[in-house]
Protein backbone atom coordinates (compact mmCIF):
# COMPACT_ATOMS: atom_id res chain seq x y z
CA UNK A 1 0.00 0.00 0.00
CA UNK A 2 1.43 3.22 -1.05
CA UNK A 3 0.87 7.02 -0.34
CA UNK A 4 -0.82 6.52 3.20
CA UNK A 5 -1.27 9.57 4.87
CA UNK A 6 0.02 9.90 8.46
CA UNK A 7 -1.90 12.56 10.37
CA UNK A 8 -0.67 15.27 12.93
CA UNK A 9 -1.96 16.48 16.13
CA UNK A 10 -0.50 19.61 17.12
CA UNK A 11 -2.52 21.43 20.10
CA UNK A 12 -1.28 23.88 22.25
CA UNK A 13 -3.06 23.09 25.79
CA UNK A 14 -5.18 25.72 27.62
CA UNK A 15 -3.74 25.79 30.98
CA UNK A 16 -5.70 27.00 34.05
CA UNK A 17 -4.51 29.75 36.67
CA UNK A 18 -1.17 31.76 37.83
CA UNK A 19 2.00 30.95 36.24
CA UNK A 20 0.23 28.40 33.71
CA UNK A 21 -2.29 31.78 32.54
CA UNK A 22 0.53 34.18 32.52
CA UNK A 23 2.57 31.61 30.13
CA UNK A 24 -0.45 31.58 27.94
CA UNK A 25 -1.25 35.07 27.77
CA UNK A 26 2.63 35.75 26.62
CA UNK A 27 2.57 32.60 24.17
CA UNK A 28 -0.41 34.49 22.76
CA UNK A 29 1.69 37.60 22.41
CA UNK A 30 4.20 35.25 20.51
CA UNK A 31 6.87 36.31 23.54
CA UNK A 32 7.90 32.76 23.31
CA UNK A 33 11.20 32.51 25.38
CA UNK A 34 9.28 33.95 28.44
CA UNK A 35 5.98 31.63 27.51
CA UNK A 36 8.65 28.48 27.97
CA UNK A 37 10.37 29.61 30.86
CA UNK A 38 6.97 30.15 32.59
CA UNK A 39 5.96 26.70 31.12
CA UNK A 40 8.85 25.24 32.00
CA UNK A 41 8.98 26.13 36.00
CA UNK A 42 5.60 24.33 36.04
CA UNK A 43 6.99 21.31 34.25
CA UNK A 44 9.55 20.49 36.52
CA UNK A 45 6.59 20.19 39.10
CA UNK A 46 5.28 17.17 37.15
CA UNK A 47 2.01 18.98 35.93
CA UNK A 48 1.59 16.83 32.66
CA UNK A 49 -0.02 19.85 30.75
CA UNK A 50 2.59 21.92 31.35
CA UNK A 51 5.07 19.18 30.11
CA UNK A 52 3.54 18.61 27.17
CA UNK A 53 3.32 22.48 26.09
CA UNK A 54 7.42 22.53 27.14
CA UNK A 55 7.61 19.49 24.12
CA UNK A 56 5.31 21.10 21.58
CA UNK A 57 7.41 24.21 21.94
CA UNK A 58 10.82 22.29 21.27
CA UNK A 59 9.38 20.18 18.63
CA UNK A 60 8.01 23.61 16.69
CA UNK A 61 11.04 25.50 18.06
CA UNK A 62 9.31 27.96 19.77
CA UNK A 63 11.45 30.28 22.15
CA UNK A 64 14.15 27.66 21.76
CA UNK A 65 16.24 26.24 18.55
CA UNK A 66 14.11 23.27 17.40
CA UNK A 67 14.71 19.83 19.16
CA UNK A 68 13.25 17.45 18.83
CA UNK A 69 15.35 14.77 21.12
CA UNK A 70 14.32 17.48 24.07
CA UNK A 71 10.32 17.18 22.37
CA UNK A 72 10.58 13.67 23.29
CA UNK A 73 11.88 13.87 26.46
CA UNK A 74 9.00 16.14 27.49
CA UNK A 75 6.13 14.20 25.77
CA UNK A 76 7.52 10.66 27.23
CA UNK A 77 6.96 12.80 30.32
CA UNK A 78 3.82 14.06 29.77
CA UNK A 79 2.02 11.12 28.26
CA UNK A 80 3.26 8.91 31.24
CA UNK A 81 1.55 10.96 33.41
CA UNK A 82 -1.56 10.28 31.21
CA UNK A 83 -1.55 13.24 28.72
CA UNK A 84 -3.42 11.15 25.54
CA UNK A 85 -1.82 14.24 23.29
CA UNK A 86 1.51 13.96 24.25
CA UNK A 87 1.04 10.39 23.71
CA UNK A 88 0.30 10.95 20.34
CA UNK A 89 2.87 13.53 19.63
CA UNK A 90 5.75 10.88 21.08
CA UNK A 91 3.87 8.61 18.76
CA UNK A 92 4.15 10.12 16.22
CA UNK A 93 7.73 11.07 16.68
CA UNK A 94 9.21 7.57 17.17
CA UNK A 95 6.89 7.06 13.96
CA UNK A 96 9.26 9.52 11.89
CA UNK A 97 12.15 7.65 13.39
CA UNK A 98 11.42 4.18 11.91
CA UNK A 99 14.65 3.15 10.22
CA UNK A 100 17.04 5.46 12.48
CA UNK A 101 16.52 4.38 15.91
CA UNK A 102 16.40 0.61 16.93
CA UNK A 103 12.84 -0.26 18.29
CA UNK A 104 11.39 2.92 16.99
CA UNK A 105 8.34 1.63 15.27
CA UNK A 106 7.59 -0.71 18.37
CA UNK A 107 7.23 2.07 20.48
CA UNK A 108 5.70 4.54 17.74
CA UNK A 109 2.75 1.42 18.30
CA UNK A 110 2.83 1.19 22.05
CA UNK A 111 2.10 5.25 22.28
CA UNK A 112 -0.20 4.93 19.46
CA UNK A 113 -2.42 2.44 21.55
CA UNK A 114 -2.04 4.79 24.65
CA UNK A 115 -3.07 7.66 22.84
CA UNK A 116 -6.30 5.63 21.83
CA UNK A 117 -7.07 4.74 24.88
CA UNK A 118 -6.96 8.97 25.63
CA UNK A 119 -9.61 8.93 22.68
CA UNK A 120 -7.17 10.66 20.46
CA UNK A 121 -8.96 9.41 17.19
CA UNK A 122 -5.63 10.64 15.19
CA UNK A 123 -4.30 7.73 16.53
CA UNK A 124 -6.67 5.71 14.76
CA UNK A 125 -5.19 5.92 11.36
CA UNK A 126 -1.74 6.51 11.80
CA UNK A 127 -1.67 2.95 13.37
CA UNK A 128 -3.54 1.65 11.32
CA UNK A 129 -0.47 2.51 8.38
CA UNK A 130 1.68 0.13 10.36
CA UNK A 131 -1.05 -2.75 10.02
CA UNK A 132 -0.73 -1.54 6.35
CA UNK A 133 2.18 -1.70 5.73
CA UNK A 134 3.55 -4.35 8.18
CA UNK A 135 5.79 -2.48 10.41
CA UNK A 136 6.24 -3.35 14.01
CA UNK A 137 3.42 -5.56 13.61
CA UNK A 138 1.96 -8.45 10.84
CA UNK A 139 1.03 -6.68 7.87
CA UNK A 140 -3.18 -7.49 8.66
CA UNK A 141 -5.43 -4.76 6.31
CA UNK A 142 -8.85 -6.28 7.99
CA UNK A 143 -7.26 -4.71 11.17
CA UNK A 144 -5.84 -1.49 9.53
CA UNK A 145 -9.57 -1.90 7.92
CA UNK A 146 -11.45 -1.81 11.31
CA UNK A 147 -8.45 0.86 12.87
CA UNK A 148 -9.39 3.33 9.65
CA UNK A 149 -13.44 3.02 10.22
CA UNK A 150 -13.09 4.37 13.74
CA UNK A 151 -11.35 7.51 12.72
CA UNK A 152 -13.28 7.85 9.51
CA UNK A 153 -16.23 7.82 11.22
CA UNK A 154 -14.92 10.66 13.31
CA UNK A 155 -14.09 12.82 10.16
CA UNK A 156 -10.48 12.33 10.31
CA UNK A 157 -9.46 12.98 6.88
CA UNK A 158 -6.56 10.77 6.40
CA UNK A 159 -8.27 7.78 7.17
CA UNK A 160 -11.12 8.74 4.94
CA UNK A 161 -8.24 8.77 2.49
CA UNK A 162 -6.67 5.69 3.26
CA UNK A 163 -10.19 4.02 3.53
CA UNK A 164 -10.80 5.10 0.23
CA UNK A 165 -7.76 3.26 -1.13
CA UNK A 166 -8.43 0.24 0.48
CA UNK A 167 -11.49 -0.41 -0.20
CA UNK A 168 -10.62 0.28 -3.87
CA UNK A 169 -7.25 -1.68 -4.02
CA UNK A 170 -6.63 -3.36 -1.07
CA UNK A 171 -5.36 -6.80 -0.91
CA UNK A 172 -6.68 -9.07 1.84
CA UNK A 173 -10.10 -7.28 2.20
CA UNK A 174 -13.77 -7.43 0.18
CA UNK A 175 -13.83 -4.31 -1.83
CA UNK A 176 -16.43 -2.23 -2.15
CA UNK A 177 -16.37 0.26 -5.09
CA UNK A 178 -19.30 2.54 -2.95
CA UNK A 179 -17.22 2.86 -0.20
CA UNK A 180 -14.04 3.69 -1.53
CA UNK A 181 -16.13 6.72 -3.56
CA UNK A 182 -17.85 7.86 -0.06
CA UNK A 183 -14.41 8.16 1.55
CA UNK A 184 -12.49 9.72 -1.11
CA UNK A 185 -15.05 12.03 -2.12
CA UNK A 186 -15.20 13.34 2.05
CA UNK A 187 -11.52 13.15 2.32
CA UNK A 188 -11.56 15.90 -0.80
CA UNK A 189 -14.04 18.10 1.10
CA UNK A 190 -11.68 17.99 4.05
CA UNK A 191 -8.65 18.71 2.31
CA UNK A 192 -6.76 15.90 0.91
CA UNK A 193 -5.70 16.57 -2.47
CA UNK A 194 -3.99 13.93 -2.78
CA UNK A 195 -7.28 11.90 -2.91
CA UNK A 196 -8.55 13.76 -6.04
CA UNK A 197 -6.24 11.26 -8.24
CA UNK A 198 -7.25 8.01 -6.60
CA UNK A 199 -11.28 9.11 -7.35
CA UNK A 200 -10.33 10.24 -10.77
CA UNK A 201 -8.71 6.58 -11.02
CA UNK A 202 -11.83 5.25 -9.58
CA UNK A 203 -13.75 6.80 -11.60
CA UNK A 204 -12.19 5.66 -14.87
CA UNK A 205 -12.21 1.88 -13.79
CA UNK A 206 -15.99 1.79 -12.17
CA UNK A 207 -17.32 3.89 -13.79
CA UNK A 208 -20.89 3.37 -12.59
CA UNK A 209 -19.81 4.40 -9.03
CA UNK A 210 -19.71 8.10 -9.96
CA UNK A 211 -22.46 8.27 -12.14
CA UNK A 212 -24.73 9.07 -8.59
Amino acid sequence: MKRLLVGVLFVLTILKAGTFDDALDAYNKQNYIEALNLFYVVAQEGDAKAQYNVALMYENGQGVTKDLRQAKKWYEKAAKNGNAKAAYNLARLYHSLDGKQPHAIDMAKYWYEKAIEGGITEAYNNLATLYLEGKGVPKDNQKALELLEKAAKANNPQAQFNLGVLYGWGEGIQKDKLKSYENLTKAIKNGVSKAGDYLDRLCKESAWVCKN
